[in-house]
């Protein structure tokens, strides 16, 4: 295994891309997780676009409806390595 080198990062991915991709992991629809928040499809796909600000509260009412930890879809990028090296 020594002849392996780390997987390079090759996409950012947006908040919203990332709530998006955990809802079709998940194999639900827009609709589906609307009905899962209380938080309106329309809004929903306005967050996946990325032309709402996801915010707090929604992230704790999503991460709860899509069994994750909220930083998972608030920070999508985050590197633990390189944050705690700065």
């Amino acid at each position: 295994m020594k002849h392996y080198g780390k997987a390079k990062t090759r996409v950012a991915v947006s908040v919203g891309e990332s709530l998006k991709i955990l809802r079709e992991f998940q194999e639900l629809s827009q609709n589906e997780l609307a009905v899962l928040t209380n938080i309106p499809q329309s809004t929903i796909s306005a967050i996946e676009n990325d032309r709402v600000q996801l915010g707090v509260e929604r992230a704790k009412v999503f991460a709860r409806a899509l069994h994750c930890h909220p930083a998972v879809i608030v920070f999508p990028g985050w590197n633990v390595q390189h944050e705690s090296a700065a």
